[in-house]
């Protein structure tokens, strides 16, 4: 296995360790700024060259994109507004009829009407992170239950200032 080598970034000077299939080639640190500079200086030197000077002009050069188009149709269109298919297989919902129970419970104790605070609380956590994803319920119950701890034990003094904005 290839060892770990570091290199001093040509931007900013700061020392990085390199991606292991990369570590002879790699010249820049991960910063946003070192990024950019190095794809400027990389554009540049590909630019410099001769066969590449006109690389995007010409006739030509058209024609070979408007080639390139028709084979690759709606290319440029794929990823926006594209819907985001689930991690998890679709399930077939069941209808459940909860109507003359939830109208018994209303007239019931309160022992009773607490019955539905599981299914209650999980459609709240699933409407608040916006996803109906086991996974994400699943985030964001932790990140609320480690709230609710903090808040009770004292540990957050902000904690009448948390939530989310209406």
């Amino acid at each position: 296995m290839a060892s770990k080598r570091s290199n001093k970034c040509r931007i900013c000077g700061d020392l990085f360790i390199c991606e292991p299939r990369n570590r002879k080639r790699q010249k820049y640190c991960a910063k946003p700024t070192c990024k950019a500079a190095g794809k400027a200086a990389r554009q540049r030197r590909w630019l410099a060259q001769a066969p590449n000077r006109d690389y995007f002009r010409g006739p030509e050069h058209v024609q070979r994109v408007r080639e390139w188009r028709a084979r690759h149709p709606g290319y440029w269109r794929r990823h926006r507004g594209q819907v985001r298919l689930a991690l998890q297989d679709a399930l077939e919902g069941q209808a459940i009829d909860f109507t003359d129970e939830i109208g018994a419970s209303a007239d019931a104790a309160l022992q009773d009407a607490l019955r539905w605070q599981g299914p209650v609380l999980i459609g709240l956590i699933a409407h608040l992170s916006d996803s109906a994803l086991q996974a994400d319920i699943a985030a964001t119950s932790r990140r609320l239950l480690q709230l609710g701890q903090d808040i009770l034990g004292g540990r957050r003094a902000d904690a009448h200032q948390t939530g989310a904005a209406p």
